[in-house]
């Protein structure tokens, strides 16, 4: 991924968007081409576990039917995470009205994850997968829904008809384009149009750099 040095995240920035709980592509180049699969994650970081490296691993699961687990990879896996992103107007540019030399462009966050995919076809990797994800994002509900709240035997069928995957994270690519290029006036140009039409998750990334008030 090209990423000059002015939209270069730290690893902390890095780290909090592989732990984000976001769905994400999977991957994986094979001698039938390109498969790719959507699907949410959890995350190990590097000090969850013994046997995972720096940058840790992404866990998560497919169905059962779905042949890109069952097809080898040709090398690295490779999962594509994306954060909040948005059109930018070069109409919200003070530099608009003093020159006009401005154009259209896209703010985003996205990592490229780079790793070794292992495949668990096992019931209690897959259940404690399974529960890991469904903490994660009921855990803010008042109510919160558990696996435990389904039938046993109903969950027991819902288990065998998926496999569990995990990406062993080999590197990161970070890129955090939010206008770092921009002067000061026109960075709180976008984000005051971003908050006008409702794009506010990409403002208050924005925000968070320091910058355009």
């Amino acid at each position: 991924m090209y990423v000059p040095a002015h939209f270069k995240p730290d690893d902390a920035e890095v780290l909090a968007l592989l732990g984000s709980g976001r769905a994400a592509n999977l991957i994986t180049a094979t001698n039938d081409g390109l498969l790719a699969t959507m699907l949410p994650l959890v995350y190990d970081g590097p000090e969850a576990r013994a046997d995972v490296g720096s940058w840790g691993a992404l866990l998560g699961h497919v169905a059962r039917n779905n042949v890109q687990w069952k097809t080898s990879a040709i090398g690295q896996a490779m999962v594509i995470l994306a954060g909040p992103d948005a059109y930018i107007s070069p109409a919200w540019y003070a530099t608009k009205r003093e020159h006009g030399r401005v154009v259209p462009t896209w703010n985003y966050i996205t990592a490229h994850v780079y790793g070794r995919l292992v495949i668990h076809d096992d019931p209690a990797w897959v259940e404690a997968n399974v529960r890991r994800l469904s903490d994660q994002h009921e855990g803010t509900r008042a109510e919160p829904w558990s696996v435990d709240d389904a039938p046993a035997p109903y969950v027991s069928g819902q288990l065998k008809a998926i496999v569990g995957v995990e990406i062993l994270i080999d590197r990161v690519e970070g890129k955090w384009k939010l206008s770092q290029n921009r002067s000061d006036a026109d960075i709180a140009g976008a984000i005051e149009g971003l908050e006008a039409t409702g794009e506010r998750d990409v403002s208050a990334a924005m925000r968070d750099l320091g910058r355009g008030g």
